[in-house]
């Protein structure tokens, strides 16, 4: 009889690549020939994962071809309520994926039946589920049920006449009574199976008093064991009226939602609304990651015991990002996806940027945002869980391990691509996206995927992939493996080179800055607030770290005197003049430390100050004092007198004193961890994995046709010196020979090899089984048989 193996060696090679790309994980590793690659296709993982690929209509069909007698596409078509067109295609799907089988006769795939007990809702059929019943108790029911009994015979044969009785229920259904019909409607669309207690006390029509108890002396329900009823197959589709199911439609459930906003001027299309709208999104997102990573490569927050970072310091990030902390967790756990983030890998480590957040520094707006958005797409991390508690009632926070769940990549990718399915100018519910992705992924449901299904909208929100609730342009390519960069620029707004620098000792950025000017400007300025505009404020600390950091002030004039869209105002060049006139009027050193200057009123002004004592300062000369206390202490203490003082170098040059940003290597399984996703392969591996399988056949087929003549079953042997001759005899005519070798190991293997050539003692040639070209050791070929053409 045919096999599920036989099935697949007939099917060509178009078929065999179908099935490989549909499941790819049945050639990681590639299996030796296509009768262990049936064997691996029907375990049960390997089943599991094919069933949770399965739409809600296609999974039907399957469950009605472990439910018909004849599954033939008009039988299935009037069970489900489709037409045959549709029935014939979800059955070639089904072929696609090796889940149904069959030249003559379309059957489940060895595996399936045992993956999904109860298809359709259904139970068992009566004589299965009856069968553990005592004979004596098989005769008390049928004798109840039977108008004219006839005698007592074997169990076979009672539970055949009990399988004709349940055939047409309803006389016997219309006899239990109303509340017993009604506890059969609770079990007639599945599960087919109740609890109730003492489910095995024998009942008799006469006797039987509850509901339960009637339909249990009726055979419409059996009893599997002590607390669990069973309705039979026969009784339950009776109930449906010939249905398998109630309501499984071809065709996944309409898209439904709210008009997007209108486009605001006139010949504007809607996409453009969409796309400028994300963009603004986006580019907020790029600065928002730049501003927290900057701050964290100055002054990094430790990484926690238990891994992950620390609430105080999520909601620090909070509020220097000024969001909520759902959000500042999504762009954190963002960065740390992308790779520009991650911990120093320490005991006691800290959360820094990584070298690549330089690099990611250099790309522009849309280049940076693609490596966001990327990172986002691919990371197994929800940062919609962090702030809630796990299953042991702990905490999950940013960056930990309890934020991870396999399933958020597919189902982020899922819900966009159902938003690129939406009718221009539609911004979907999310009701409706849940109800696409159950039916195209029934198996995968619950309450975890609906969830991901609300943050996945909301996150692609604020990222920018979405705008008004619809998809972005940017976000199509990013889909579909394009790069987005280029349809994302052309929305994002330009940098300027100019700001309006006000009396009150304001600047206002009117769009995003140039790098250079950005970031000259947050050394001389402190931001007061962000929007559509950015405020600065300048201040005399503000001019201090400019000082600090090398610029002098005529830098800083021109600078802004460059870049202002109007003349410097007199209080800002005054400002900048007073901070640097007292500017560096004090040089502090390490004697510890000390303090000097040209002017010895300024020292004595010190000296007598109260709050100088803390100090602990010795006059050492009329311009020089000395202190126990570290330099960046007493540069700390003088500050807080209102003076100006410098780091003096041992050569008396100006200490520059902006801090150093740190950065920390990620580890060498971040990539791994981070990208964790469905398995994939590529055309080019699956046309060689066919290839290798159908010479792995045809290598065993070979072995076993050999085996007879080797009296040890083994691939058959030859001396040493006919080996070689016969091998190079092969190489001559260029044919084909059946190998056995030893691998290191001693382990015999069979091979079919076409040799190319025979020297320095090994053989070289194309190993079919293989699917490459290799090297054998001549001394380990075992022997030697050409293959017939």
């Amino acid at each position: 009889m045919e096999t599920y193996a036989d099935w697949l060696r007939a099917r060509d090679d178009a078929d065999l690549r179908a099935l490989l790309s549909a499941r790819p994980e049945l050639i990681t590793p590639v299996p030796a020939d296509l009768g262990a690659l049936a064997a691996r296709a029907a375990a049960p993982a390997a089943i599991s994962r094919a069933l949770d690929r399965l739409d809600r209509f296609t999974l039907a069909v399957l469950e009605a071809v472990l439910v018909l007698p004849d599954p033939a596409p008009r039988a299935l078509a009037d069970a489900i309520g489709v037409t045959e067109a549709e029935a014939a295609a979800a059955l070639d799907r089904l072929r696609g994926h090796g889940l149904v089988w069959g030249s003559e006769r379309t059957a489940a795939a060895p595996g399936v039946r045992q993956a999904l007990p109860h298809p359709a809702g259904l139970g068992p059929p009566a004589r299965e589920v009856f069968a553990t019943y005592p004979t004596e108790r098989l005769v008390g029911l049928i004798t109840d049920l039977d108008a004219k009994p006839r005698g007592f015979p074997d169990a076979d044969r009672l539970l055949r006449r009990l399988a004709e009785l349940l055939a047409d229920p309803e006389p016997l259904i219309a006899d239990a009574g109303a509340d017993a019909r009604a506890a059969l409607a609770q079990l007639t669309w599945g599960p087919p199976m109740g609890r109730v207690a003492d489910a095995r006390r024998p009942v008799r029509v006469g006797t039987a008093a509850t509901p339960i108890e009637r339909l249990l002396a009726r055979g419409l329900l059996a009893a599997e064991d002590d607390r669990t009823v069973t309705l039979p197959r026969e009784v339950a589709l009776y109930l449906r009226g010939g249905r398998l199911f109630q309501d499984v439609t071809a065709q996944p459930p309409p898209l439904t939602g709210r008009p997007g906003s209108a486009p605001a001027r006139p010949g504007e299309r809607q996409e453009d609304v969409v796309a400028r709208a994300a963009a603004g999104a986006a580019f907020t997102a790029v600065r928002m990651v730049e501003d927290l990573l900057e701050r964290w490569g100055l002054d990094p927050p430790p990484m926690l015991r238990s891994g992950g970072l620390a609430v105080r310091d999520l909601r620090a990030a909070t509020a220097l990002l000024d969001v909520e902390e759902w959000h500042a967790a999504l762009l954190i756990e963002t960065a740390y996806a992308a790779g520009l983030l991650t911990h120093s890998g320490e005991v006691d480590g800290e959360w820094l940027p990584t070298p690549a957040y330089d690099v990611w520094l250099l790309q522009d707006t849309a280049g940076r945002w693609t490596d966001l958005a990327h990172g986002w797409l691919r990371s197994d991390r929800v940062a919609g869980l962090v702030g809630e508690r796990d299953d042991r009632d702990r905490l999950i926070n940013a960056l930990g391990d309890a934020a991870v769940r396999p399933l958020a990549p597919s189902t982020r990718v899922a819900v966009l691509r159902e938003l690129a399915e939406a009718e221009p100018g539609l911004a979907v519910d999310a009701d409706a996206v849940r109800a696409r992705l159950t039916w195209r992924r029934p198996r995968r449901s619950g309450p975890l995927r609906d969830r991901l299904v609300d943050w996945t909208l909301r996150e692609a929100a604020v990222l920018g992939l979405t705008g008004f609730g619809q998809l972005a342009p940017h976000a199509r390519d990013l889909l579909d493996g394009a790069d987005p960069a280029p349809g994302l620029d052309k929305h994002l707004p330009r940098p300027v080179e100019e700001i309006l620098i006000q009396g009150d000792l304001t600047a206002v950025a009117p769009g995003p800055l140039v790098t250079e000017l950005a970031r000259e400007l947050a050394l001389a300025a402190d931001v007061e607030s962000t929007g559509g505009a950015t405020v600065y404020r300048f201040t005399a600390g503000s001019i201090r770290r400019a000082l600090d950091a090398g610029r002098t002030a005529d830098e800083l004039t021109a600078l802004l005197t460059r870049h202002s869209a109007t003349p410097l105002p007199q209080p800002l060049t005054y400002l900048i003049e007073d901070v640097a006139r007292r500017h560096g009027t004090l040089r502090v050193g390490a004697m510890a430390s000390y303090v000097r200057t040209d002017s010895p009123a300024v020292l004595d002004e010190i000296l007598a100050d109260r709050r100088a004592a803390p100090l602990r300062l010795q006059r050492l000369a009329p311009t020089v004092l000395a202190s126990a206390l570290s330099r960046g202490e007493l540069l700390a203490g003088l500050r807080s007198l209102g003076l100006a003082p410098v780091a003096e170098s041992p050569e008396g040059g100006v200490i520059i004193t902006r801090p150093d940003a740190h950065r920390a290597e990620p580890p060498p399984t971040a990539e791994i961890t981070r990208l964790r996703a469905e398995a994939t392969a590529d055309e080019a591996m699956i046309a060689a994995a066919v290839r290798a399988l159908r010479a792995g056949d045809e290598a065993a087929r070979f072995g076993a046709e050999h085996a007879a003549s080797a009296p040890s079953g083994e691939p058959p042997r030859s001396p040493a010196a006919a080996t070689v001759e016969l091998l190079r005899d092969a190489v001559d005519r260029g044919a084909r020979v059946w190998i056995g070798y030893l691998d290191q190991q001693g382990q015999s293997s069979s091979r079919i090899v076409e040799p190319v050539r025979v020297e320095g003692g090994y053989l070289t040639g194309y190993d079919a089984t293989r699917a490459a070209v290799q090297r054998f050791a001549l001394h380990r070929i075992t022997g030697v048989s050409e293959i017939d053409s």
